[in-house]
């Protein structure tokens, strides 16, 4: 079959193949930053006094556009959290976070990182 195919035919093929991919690559202006959070194994029973506050920072920065969500994280089935997971725009916002946040402060969070988050694949709106 390839031996019929012209040499002007394939390159073809392969010059429009190319700009297609090229064409609908991501920037990187699509990174995002994860941030994770460990929890005390006790969370349930000792969050209580920094819970609202807590919800209500994550909210405040929702609503400024700098997270993009937010919440527990832990093995599928789980009756208690070991940990959580938060959606940041940029770097700094997430820091923010970590830096303001009554769970950190009173103890809860044991231990966090913040990781580049590259999105290539998602739902457009």
């Amino acid at each position: 079959m390839w031996a019929r195919i012209g040499r002007t035919t394939v390159m073809a093929f392969m010059a429009s193949t190319s700009r297609h991919y090229a064409s609908t690559t991501t920037s990187l202006s699509a990174t995002q930053y994860l941030l994770r959070y460990e929890y005390i194994p006790d969370v349930l029973e000792k969050r209580g006094p920094f819970r609202e506050g807590h919800v209500s920072l994550a909210k405040e920065m929702v609503a400024a556009g700098k997270c993009l969500s937010g919440g527990p994280s832990g093995p599928l089935g789980m009756e208690i959290p070991t940990g959580a997971l938060f959606i940041f725009t940029d770097a700094d916002a997430a820091k923010e976070y970590v830096a303001n946040d009554p769970y950190v402060s009173g103890g809860i969070v044991t231990s966090h990182s913040i990781e580049e988050w590259n999105v290539v694949v998602g739902r457009e709106d």
